[in-house]
């Protein structure tokens, strides 16, 4: 267990030092919208696409992890949605609910890679790329279609599907594995270019996690908003981790996908509830808790699967 907490301190330890400099007046304040586009835009696709374009995918069984995470997603997406009439009923408007859906399904990529390669070094980032890859389409798939039903707007199916094919997330993983599958490579120049956006994705990344994150609107967390903390950080987990040894995934393979069903949400999910008539206030609130919290819930899930994984 203190192995765990000391290779995931330095990721918060990044975390917080955003937290301090969004609230500082030692940078201009106005650079963070900017670096959060950048990051979304160029940083993260750059170490998708660098990761799966030299992963060795070999012995990984990429069909039942496959079956496993987006299996997973699956189900607590579908779970949620039956839950909607009971929460409509206490008052919960659709806004919110679409902030509940996001929080308990999207998880942060970059704490994911970062205490991967921090824990489990190349073959962590390969795994945790292989996961992301994964479930990148269905999870936004099943977002988006929630916000457009949900959020009271009026949202064609062209749009829909246009936030679908042009999310840079999926864009640049399927440009990644179309690479590797195609055994080839990009011009080197090129390439040592983007590994080198791909190195500076994930520190930089973690800063802008906390500095996305609003303490003040987690102070006196909502009922939805424990309820979305508590989906995410310990129903996810079992889901996915279940799911997974049931399918004989054991090893490394099975940690990797324990971490990433136990970090927090991913803060795009903010940016996109904000576009598309979300609750972003309540997914702000999430993020900073499901942070917060994941410090002490990520070691332990990663602790239990251990034995899991051993079996």
């Amino acid at each position: 267990m203190t192995v765990i907490f000391e290779s995931i301190v330095p990721v918060f330890l990044l975390v917080l030092l955003g937290v301090w400099l969004r609230r500082s007046k030692l940078v201009d304040q106005g650079m963070w919208a900017g670096l959060e586009q950048f990051g979304y835009y160029f940083l993260f696709p750059a170490l998708l696409f660098s990761t799966l374009a030299k992963a060795d995918f070999t012995g990984m069984k990429a069909d039942a992890t496959a079956i496993a995470t987006i299996g997973s997603v699956t189900v607590m997406s579908a779970a949620l949605l039956l839950s909607w009439p009971f929460l409509r009923v206490r008052d919960v408007s659709g806004a919110t609910f679409t902030s509940i859906f996001q929080t308990a399904t999207r998880w942060n990529g970059f704490m994911a890679l970062a205490i991967a390669q921090k824990l489990y070094g190349a073959v962590g980032l390969s795994l945790t790329a292989l996961v992301m890859t994964l479930i990148i389409i269905p999870i936004n798939f099943y977002n988006v279609a929630v916000l457009v039903w949900f959020s009271g707007r009026s949202r064609g199916l062209g749009f829909f599907f246009f936030k679908i094919v042009t999310n840079p997330l999926i864009v640049a993983s399927a440009a990644g594995i179309l690479l590797n599958l195609a055994g080839t490579s990009l011009y080197p120049p090129a390439m040592t270019a983007i590994d080198m956006l791909a190195t500076a994705s994930l520190s930089l990344g973690l800063v802008m996690v906390g500095a996305g994150l609003k303490i003040a609107d987690a102070l006196r967390p909502s009922t939805p908003a424990l309820l979305a903390v508590m989906l995410k950080l310990i129903v996810m987990p079992i889901f996915m981790v279940g799911a997974s040894a049931l399918l004989g995934i054991r090893g490394d393979a099975l940690l990797v996908i324990a971490l990433g069903a136990a970090v927090p949400t991913a803060m795009n999910g903010y940016v996109l509830a904000k576009q598309m008539g979300g609750d972003a206030e309540l997914y702000a609130a999430v993020a900073t808790l499901q942070t917060a919290a994941s410090f002490f819930t990520i070691p332990l899930v990663i602790f239990v699967t251990g034995y899991v994984a051993a079996g």
